[in-house]
């Protein structure tokens, strides 16, 4: 295994789960449901940058199935944030217009 593939992956899924809990927080703080998806999107993004390694050297599966299960797993976490910016939002009542 090359290190720094290693390190590279450890970075990015760092750099993910920072993402994830900042998009958390802002739900938390605001109640904002799309920073919801985001947080949800960004997790699995994170994830799936990494399955694919641990499926192919620890679980033993073949790199075909290994890059399938990560390429899945990353386009889920796309389209969730992608819902997240045009899905259904509740809009705000519309200010009354000054004479």
């Amino acid at each position: 295994m090359h290190i720094e593939l290693v390190i590279a992956k450890l970075v990015t899924v760092g750099l993910g789960l920072l993402i994830t809990y900042q998009a958390y927080k802002g739900y938390r703080t605001y109640g904002s449901k799309p920073m919801r998806y985001v947080a949800i999107g960004f997790l699995f993004i994170s994830v799936g940058s990494v399955i694919e390694g641990v499926l192919f050297d620890v679980v033993g599966l073949s790199i075909f199935l290994a890059g399938t299960i990560q390429t899945a797993i990353v386009a889920v976490g796309m389209l969730v944030i992608l819902y997240s910016l045009y899905g259904r939002i509740p809009q705000r009542a519309k200010r009354e217009e000054s004479p």
